[in-house]
């Protein structure tokens, strides 16, 4: 599946790419809205971004293009936007079809989140599940650990990503790492996963100063546990931005 990226920053650019690598789609880029746009047919693309710092005008040109052929359920468009862009643009974009207006830095954990979900329902069901990436924010309940194979010690840390594939993970002291080889088995593992608590085999599948393992499998019913809680974590963000919110009211 091809995604179709309007933007001249090569900063952004490689910001953007990188959260989107999960998700496995073919990157396309133009820097020029008018060349983008002579050649959709050609890229037939299944989603867009682009920049309306890069393109202040040009993007509502290139968003009614799209839709002119493309409904908002066959093709997202993704604005990202700069400092000046106001909520009269936002208004503007949101009548014109636009998926989703974020923040072209991706400064925290939440617009990566969103762009990737956005983008991610489009995916077949078995991939998104698979690659969805999450970044874990405070509120959310996981935490994992795993046994040495060879001596039992405990290696701990912090979980810093997750999907149904596996998780990104910061190792509280890496010392303990030097008797753990890239692709070597790990069947001593715990993972909690809101109240529950899962037993999977894992594979190290990077190295370095956050490791990266892959989720070999389940006890029965585990990963259906899993999949559950990630699949439910919007509603749960929603419950606890409600309870801030309440919280700071009655301060």
């Amino acid at each position: 599946m091809k995604l179709l990226l309007v933007l001249s920053s090569n900063e952004i650019y490689n910001q953007v790419s990188i959260h989107l690598k999960p998700l496995g789609f073919e990157l396309i880029r133009y820097n020029h809205v008018q060349k983008a746009m002579d050649n959709i047919e050609e890229i037939d693309p299944a989603a867009l971004i682009v920049s309306a710092s890069d393109f202040p005008r040009q993007w509502k040109t290139l968003v009614q293009f799209i839709r002119s052929e493309r409904s908002k359920e066959a093709c997202p468009v993704i604005i990202l936007k700069g400092k000046t862009f106001c909520t009269e643009e936002a208004m503007k974009a949101s009548f014109m079809g636009v998926s989703g207006v974020l923040s072209e830095g991706m400064g925290n954990n939440s617009e990566i989140n969103r762009m990737q979900s956005i983008l991610g329902r489009y995916l077949p069901l078995s991939e998104r599940r698979r690659s969805y990436r999450i970044r874990i924010e405070s509120w959310q309940r996981f935490g994992f650990a795993f046994s040495r194979p060879h001596d039992k010690l405990l290696v701990s840390g912090i979980v810093k990503d997750i999907s149904l594939g596996g998780i990104s993970f910061l190792p509280d002291n890496p010392m303990l790492l030097d008797a753990v080889f890239l692709d070597m088995e790990l069947k001593d593992c715990s993972l909690r996963a809101g109240d529950s608590i899962l037993s999977p085999v894992c594979r190290l599948a990077r190295t370095g100063r956050i490791i990266s393992l892959e989720f070999l499998g389940f006890p029965a019913g585990e990963k259906e546990v899993l999949s559950g809680y990630l699949e439910n974590l919007p509603l749960l963000e929603l419950s606890v931005r409600n309870q801030q919110l309440q919280n700071r009211f009655a301060a």
